[in-house]
């Protein structure tokens, strides 16, 4: 039986459960080359993914062909999400881990909802999840709380019965402002030290260590 506090452990996705850098990376410069821009790097790519699809473009696009570059980034990005993402290692481990134990599961994204749902299907682990709420079904996206307090509110259950696991400082954000506990790992567009500044609840270096922070938990 697991830990009487802790009853649903809500995931973001990108950087934290899945690497889907190549595929942002290919959409992105697809959108560039159509529009006659020049191409961007996978660093600066990296950087800029997390707050969604118009805010990536944002950073690269001219105001006045944003429009136009986010038709052909979705159009483009479903094949290539397809094509290039594939799960971080020991994520279906922990999946797996977590459902045997009775805990809910959940993903809160900053991704559009059709995408977040086709990757996870895809990638064979969108059966794991009890909810999937993403930031074009709610008011306000992260750092704002409204994924996460839409996610408690689905469940019934308070903020301190909930554990979020990220990969980037605007999820500690919301995390903080949601009241609850969140654990990131590096292995997304913010460094250690970024994630450490903001003073989550747990850093760890790989996804399957929650794991032993929910053990930790359960011993106390």
């Amino acid at each position: 039986m697991h830990n009487n506090e802790i009853k649903v452990v809500i995931f973001d996705l990108d950087g934290t459960l899945i690497d889907a850098y190549q595929a942002v990376d290919d959409s992105v410069n697809h959108v560039m080359q159509i529009l006659g821009l020049p191409r961007v790097g996978k660093k600066q790519i990296v950087r800029s993914v997390g707050w969604g699809e118009r805010h990536l473009l944002r950073q690269f696009i001219p105001p006045d062909k944003v429009k136009r570059g986010i038709w052909l980034y979705r159009r483009h990005h479903l094949k290539s999400l397809q094509r290039h993402s594939r799960l971080l290692p020991g994520a279906k481990r922990l999946l797996n881990y977590l459902k045997k134990r009775d805990y809910l599961l959940a993903v809160a994204s900053n991704r559009a909802d059709r995408f977040s749902r086709m990757v996870a299907k895809n990638l064979g682990i969108f059966s794991f999840f009890d909810c999937v709420l993403c930031r074009d079904k709610v008011k306000r996206p992260k750092p704002y709380p409204d994924i996460l307090l839409g996610i408690l509110k689905k469940f019934k259950i308070p903020p301190e019965s909930a554990l979020y696991v990220g990969d980037m400082t605007i999820d500690i954000e919301a995390g903080h402002k949601a009241g609850v506990k969140t654990i990131v790992v590096p292995t997304g567009s913010s460094s250690r030290l970024e994630l450490k500044r903001l003073r989550p609840f747990r850093i760890v270096n790989r996804i399957y260590d929650v794991k032993a922070v929910l053990e930790q938990m359960h011993k106390k």
